[in-house]
């Protein structure tokens, strides 16, 4: 009996890290190491352990860079606070915010400036989501299922709004946002959904992987990344095995077991040579490989934050 790995497209890298990687690499050249950033860039250990050996240096806090130093804002978004911090400390801001995370703090402003108690529908520990929260603390409350939106109360259910984590499985908001959406008739949302291009396509990418008869999906990503963990979920709730990996160091080869086909995929912020090496591993052992061997074609690209454009 053949078996096959076959190499799921869209993958890898959107846009948003794209620019965030390529900031903290621009900044090296430029102010030289090293180079601070606030939390992970992104996240995946692999990249932050690259960054590091040039010369990045991760910080929690803007009170742990030297004063008038050079500091990057990672691409998840921080809470106005933070950039209070490193002006006090007269620190260089360069700010790799994805846009799309921008997109959802000018919202929850603009929702919380009117009055409204803003639902923001995710995981209340993920960074993008305590950055977000910090535009209106006061305003914002975090609904991360469908339990808490059938009981969560508002001041005033005639002025309340909604916004999403930019990385969340659009089939697991579906659910929450119907709920929120009978118990308030009023409830304001964005034009546009908060949910991320790169996240729902590499989404349904897998969906039709499943669909087509992969009984085995592997995704490489790191533990804490948000829409790689989406990933996984969106696999198994379609029939198929799945499991999360940094890199081909983490492979079982008891997973393989009563599998015949494969299919390799990796989250937004994964780069393209893990995956690479766990389609290698696989040919190793026989599989056959196939599927698509460029990661991404989507056609989006976004200009680096402002303090590196002129060079």
């Amino acid at each position: 009996m053949s078996h096959e790995v076959t190499l799921i497209a869209p993958r890898g890298y959107c846009a948003g890290v794209d620019r965030a990687i390529e900031t903290v690499e621009r900044a090296l050249i430029e102010h030289g190491a090293p180079i601070y950033v606030r939390g992970e860039i992104v996240h995946n250990k692999h990249v932050v352990a690259t960054l590091a050996e040039k010369g990045a240096v991760f910080v929690d806090s803007p009170a742990d860079v030297p004063e008038g130093a050079t500091i990057v804002l990672s691409a998840h978004g921080s809470a106005p606070d933070v950039y209070g911090e490193c002006e006090a400390r007269n620190l260089v801001v360069i700010d790799a915010t994805c846009p799309l995370v921008s997109k959802v703090h000018a919202e929850v402003r603009r929702y919380a400036g009117r009055g409204a108690t803003v639902l923001l529908v995710g995981h209340i520990e993920h960074d993008e989501v305590i950055g977000t929260r910090g535009e209106a603390p006061d305003k914002v409350i975090v609904v991360e299922d469908v339990a808490q939106a059938e009981t969560v109360e508002v001041t005033d259910p005639d002025n309340v709004a909604l916004t999403t984590q930019t990385t969340l499985s659009l089939d697991d908001t579906t659910a929450i946002v119907a709920v929120l959406r009978r118990r308030f008739p009023a409830l304001r949302e964005p034009a546009s959904s908060d949910i991320c291009y790169a996240t729902q396509n590499r989404q349904d990418a897998v969906k039709q992987a499943v669909g087509a008869g992969a009984d085995l999906v592997l995704v490489v990503g790191s533990q804490n990344s948000s829409n790689s963990q989406r990933l996984v979920e969106v696999a198994r709730a379609g029939g198929a095995d799945a499991y999360l990996i940094d890199s081909r160091a983490d492979l079982d080869s008891a997973w393989l077991e009563g599998h015949r086909r494969v299919s390799l995929t990796s989250g937004a912020s994964a780069p393209e040579e893990l995956v690479q090496g766990v389609a290698a591993w696989l040919a190793d052992r026989g599989w056959a490989r196939g599927g698509e061997e460029i990661p991404s074609d989507e056609g989006v690209v976004f200009a680096l934050p402002a303090e590196l454009r002129s060079t």
